[in-house]
């Protein structure tokens, strides 16, 4: 591949994805998450039984949520679900099957995939259900377990028990960054930083979506995130592409104060 990897549009980006391929999806809550190229998959009506691993599965009409509500994923992995009512409809009628795993452990999954650790050792979740095994991935529609989670390897280092977790590669990611250079170089920016590089680590083939693309060598290669050796295709966001916006996922304000509640006269 050349070192030019800017593509002209998010549809010829994700033109190969298949159906049945495993993703790896940057974001958090509806901060830093790759709408367009989510978007441009969504027009794919072909493509769907897709195993995603992201943090959480967006809200109702928003993120993932949109691909989740037309039945294109076939499985979640994630840390976070409460905020999509479809999500838990889907998981408790037997329709998606659902590996919930701590939010620092499938952190550490993803990167340790990206960087080619198969597997490693962790006390999170060591002594619950998570290391017996036995939680309902996927329910039966009448309501029974159809897979469960299997039992953990366990071990114990300095009379602490530690269970092993499986490295995470996925055949494709989609990430999104505030600023992009050709080469693939990225920056995020502040709290789309989480989940985002370790998304894009993750992926055999990673897609970024930039809100600003920039000629290589503009970027400091100190303020550089993710380098340009995990990004294989990179798709700068065209203004006023509704699929671009940028959204609050709980909006919270407060009443303004009136002078003498302020303290004033």
């Amino acid at each position: 591949m050349g070192l030019d990897k800017e593509v002209a549009s998010a549809a010829g980006a994700v033109a190969d994805i298949p159906a049945g391929a495993s993703l790896a999806v940057g974001g958090f809550g509806l901060c830093g998450v790759p709408g367009v190229l989510i978007g441009a998959l969504l027009e794919r009506t072909e493509v769907c039984g897709l195993a995603v691993v992201s943090n959480n599965c967006g809200v109702d009409d928003r993120g993932l949520g949109l691909l989740l509500r037309e039945g294109r994923i076939a499985r979640m992995t994630s840390s976070y679900v409460g905020e999509n009512k479809e999500f838990a409809r889907q998981y408790l009628s037997g329709e998606l099957e659902v590996e919930l795993v701590p939010q620092g452990t499938l952190a550490e999954r993803l990167r340790a995939g990206g960087a080619g650790i198969p597997a490693f050792y962790t006390p999170a979740g060591a002594g619950t259900q998570v290391a017996e095994g036995g939680l309902p991935w996927r329910y039966r529609a009448d309501g029974g377990v159809a897979v469960a989670s299997p039992p953990k390897e366990l071990r114990s280092w300095g009379g602490r028990e530690y269970l092993l977790e499986e490295g995470i590669a996925t055949d494709f990611a989609l990430v999104r960054a505030a600023v992009g250079d050709r080469h693939g170089n990225l920056v995020f920016h502040s709290s789309a930083r989480n989940f985002n590089p370790l998304a894009a680590m993750a992926g055999r083939i990673t897609i970024a979506e930039v809100e600003e693309l920039v000629e290589p060598g503009e970027l400091d290669p100190d303020a550089v995130h993710l380098p340009g050796i995990f990004v294989q295709r990179v798709v700068r966001v065209r203004p006023g592409d509704p699929a671009a916006e940028r959204h609050i996922e709980r909006r919270t304000v407060r009443t303004a104060l009136v002078p003498e509640q302020q303290g004033g006269m």
